[in-house]
């Protein structure tokens, strides 16, 4: 919302929480209609408000206190009949439930801040978004196992939610900043909905083992002390104990260095590095995080189609905007490139002119950008690319010699975005797009060229329907590839698949590579 400041807190537009408090009615009255809740008879336990609100809480000082109260009062009076949690919210007001996110809560949750309050994992991440520049992070099924067991024995864990257990596809324009397409494809169900072995199957083990101990461990007395020899610190055992005497032991060998031999019950157990035992009755290793017995799976792909005939490309070139174009508007500024573009695409042209009157040959080209990439041409020739990255918050800066022509020369720049922020404080503040263009000389002094007279229009090919899939029917498929050739901007390589071809592999999946 241009021009408006969101705080969330007693002081913020009262519209702002009437929106919220609207969207969250609506929701709730669409499950109430549909029975879904555990109070209905259905399969809804729980419900959530906000999500890690407290990692910026502290950006709004007493309003962001007073708004988790504030959302806390407004979910439960909407009476659902089944509890709310507010996630990584330590300060939850009660009957909210505070519950951990992250990959290691066995360790990292302080617990339930009330006695009255089950002790909840609601994102256990099975692995991580994959962001564009780096290399996927692979969470192993031993990790994810030792974990959860861990988050059971130490914390009297009730409740375990994989985050994602089904990976997925962020289609069109709908990631974030720097994120690929493909989301936690290495969850137990990939992108597509396969299965990844062992993951899938060693956490179906761990589950069953946990299952068939439930009654010890809703019911029993918990009690946890040192094992091992010389009652290594890193040994511990973990007992849940009934009166009747069932009976289920965690047994942990927290040394990801050596093996551990453990003395419990008058029984010697020995345990691989880094990993949790489970004991039925105290005494029967059902399951071990360390030791897994689905066979690995991998993932193979055949050739379905080459695209490697010079005749089945076609290369379409978008002509380098002018200042003298008519359809363009112009600003004496340079402009915040969200707004600018509605969000209705992820490229904006930036142009203006630049009049060379000495007889200055080191001359440099210099751009301050809080976009993702910027390609950048002077007088219709490309001179430069430069790209921002995901762990990175500051503007990304391109610094080119350049040659110009006396008198009159256009600078045009291209400016792309690869997502939006999907987080944080006060992202009403956020913005995108140049934040600064100058001309450099030799002595070190530079000319502002924020000021100049600055022609905008949106990228004709990138945002133009003849390079997006086309509707898709039953009967003729189509799909369409576009690349961005990064070695020659401007210039889009495109080539098509017909449905014909796809036609006898059915529902497999298709992947491109090049």
């Amino acid at each position: 919302m241009p021009n408006q400041q969101i705080v969330a807190g007693n002081s913020s537009p009262a519209n702002v929480k009437m929106h919220m408090e609207a969207f969250v009615s609506y929701i709730v009255k669409l499950m109430k209609g549909e029975n879904l809740y555990a109070s209905q008879g259905g399969p809804i336990i729980l419900s959530q408000i906000e999500n890690e609100y407290q990692t910026y809480e502290q950006a709004f000082h007493e309003k962001g206190k007073s708004y988790v109260k504030w959302a806390a009062n407004m979910a439960v009076g909407l009476q659902t009949g089944v509890p709310w949690m507010m996630c990584k919210q330590e300060d939850a007001p009660d009957p909210v439930i505070n519950t951990c996110n992250g990959m290691n809560c066995g360790e990292t949750f302080k617990g339930p801040n009330s006695p009255n309050k089950p002790s909840l994992w609601t994102e256990n991440w099975t692995s991580f978004y994959h962001v564009y520049g780096d290399e996927p992070y692979i969470r192993s099924a031993e990790d994810i196992a030792f974990a959860v067991a861990m988050f059971i024995a130490k914390k009297s864990g009730s409740f375990v939610n994989y985050y994602m257990y089904h990976g997925g596809t962020n289609f069109g324009r709908t990631s974030s900043s720097y994120v690929i397409t493909a989301y936690y494809d290495q969850a137990p169900l990939d992108e597509y909905g396969l299965i990844w072995q062992p993951k899938w199957a060693h956490l179906r083990e761990l589950h069953a083992a946990v299952k068939v101990n439930s009654e010890a461990l809703l019911m029993g007395s918990y009690s946890n002390f040192s094992v091992g020899r010389a009652q290594e610190v890193s040994s511990q055992a973990h007992v849940f104990l009934k009166d009747s005497g069932k009976c289920v032991a965690f047994l942990v060998n927290n040394d990801s260095a050596n093996e551990a031999t453990i003395q419990f019950w008058n029984a010697t157990f020995e345990l691989p590095r880094k990993s949790i035992s489970i004991l039925s009755e105290c005494q029967n290793v059902v399951f071990n995080t360390a030791k897994v017995a689905a066979q690995y799976g991998t993932r193979s792909a055949e050739v379905v189609e080459n695209f490697n005939q010079a005749s089945r490309w076609k290369v379409t070139h978008e002509k380098i905007p002018s200042t003298t174009n008519s359809s363009a508007w112009v600003e004496t500024k340079l402009l915040e490139q969200t707004g600018a573009t509605k969000d209705s695409s992820d490229y904006l042209w930036y142009t203006t002119r630049y009049t060379k009157t000495q007889d200055e040959e080191n001359i440099m080209l210099n751009v301050n950008s809080l976009a993702h990439v910027i390609h950048a041409f002077v007088n219709n020739e490309y001179v430069g690319t430069v790209h921002g990255s995901h762990g990175r918050r500051a503007a990304s800066v391109l610094t080119r010699n350049i040659s110009l022509n006396n008198g009159q020369n256009e600078i045009s720049l291209l400016s792309v975005m690869v997502g939006l922020p999907d987080s944080g404080a006060h992202l009403e503040r956020r913005v995108a797009g140049l934040r600064r263009v100058r001309i450099l000389n030799s002595k070190s002094q530079f000319e502002d060229l924020g000021n100049n007279l600055w022609t905008y229009q949106q990228s004709q090919m990138l945002s133009s329907s003849r390079l997006q899939p086309a509707a898709m029917s039953e009967r003729e498929r189509e799909i369409l590839l576009s690349v961005l050739a990064v070695s020659a901007p401007g210039r889009w390589p495109t080539t098509r698949m017909r449905g014909a071809t796809l036609g006898s592999r059915g529902s497999q999946n298709i992947n491109f590579d090049r």
